[in-house]
């Protein structure tokens, strides 16, 4: 119980440390401005690789190294894992998608172009750079969350109980300045979709692809913003200009912000725990 009280504190440090450490250099070089920015596209392809591989790295040494699990045990079973990342991923898109498209049905977004980065050789080479930094950070989060800090407390204290306090702790380093009530109850469940799956599953590979994916088409398929991040490109399939209330578009925060992501996210949890996803108490592995 004392090593399951330590999680958060340990995951804290893992999250900033690295942060720390890569974002002097990157400050030095003019990729970060004085609020930890990113400044121009290099500064955001910066932000997403070397921090947050620092970090993945960091937790899988630690894993290893100083806890001496094998990486199974943090969710990296080997079986068919390609092939259920690349699936991850499809899921995440169609599911980020599927966000946008409610938001707009409900008229919460005007159509302005059709694919406008394929006017420019330059866009489609950035976009497609975006989605390898975003395969780099949204498994080292996965890594961290999701695969050592759950499958650790999931061992040690009631399942409902470790997917609360990660979900705590992953809600925390995601609010920034003036974050709205719908934002962070998004990122709660957000956290929580991702562990029943995790726990459904029993490896990590799906979710981190799903993260993946569903970040990328937020960044750069309509021109939206995700996590209230701009990736300053052109949109790959359409660009939408919010028109309605920011608890319907997500306002600054991007779609992440919408209603229609709770009632996805809400949906999606009471569907693994009905199928099952609570009963592995000592999952991933």
């Amino acid at each position: 119980m004392p090593w399951a009280l330590l999680m958060p504190v340990l995951g804290l440090a893992f999250v900033i440390g690295p942060s720390l450490a890569a974002s002097l250099p990157l400050q030095q070089w003019g990729l970060l401005d004085g609020q930890e920015m990113p400044v121009g596209r290099l500064g955001m392809i910066a932000m997403l690789l070397l921090p947050f591989g620092a970090m993945g790295l960091f937790v899988v040494g630690w894993a290893y190294l100083i806890e001496r699990r094998p990486l199974d045990a943090i969710g990296l079973v080997d079986a068919a894992a390609g092939r259920t990342f690349a699936s991850g991923l499809l899921i995440g898109a169609l599911t980020s998608g599927s966000v946008v498209a409610a938001i707009w049905a409900s008229g919460g977004f005007e159509v302005v172009a059709i694919a406008p980065a394929f006017a420019s050789a330059d866009a489609l080479i950035y976009i497609a750079v975006l989605l390898a930094c975003f395969v780099v950070q949204a498994s080292a989060e996965e890594i961290l969350f999701r695969g050592w800090m759950l499958s650790a407390l999931a061992r040690r204290i009631h399942v409902l109980g470790a997917i609360a306090i990660v979900s705590a702790v992953f809600t925390l380093l995601h609010m920034a300045g003036e974050t709205s009530l719908v934002t962070i109850v998004n990122t709660v469940l957000f956290s929580a979709f991702a562990c029943c799956w995790a726990l459904k599953t029993r490896n990590i590979w799906g979710v981190m692809g799903w993260h993946a994916g569903w970040n990328w088409l937020l960044a750069v398929g309509f021109e939206s913003r995700v996590t209230g991040l701009d990736m300053q490109v052109p949109a790959l399939l359409v660009r939408l200009l919010p028109f309605g209330p920011d608890d319907l578009t997500g306002g600054a925060e991007g779609p992440e912000g919408s209603v229609f992501c709770t009632l996805l996210f809400a949906g999606a949890i009471s569907v693994l725990i009905a199928r099952g996803a609570l009963s592995n108490r000592a999952a991933p592995e």
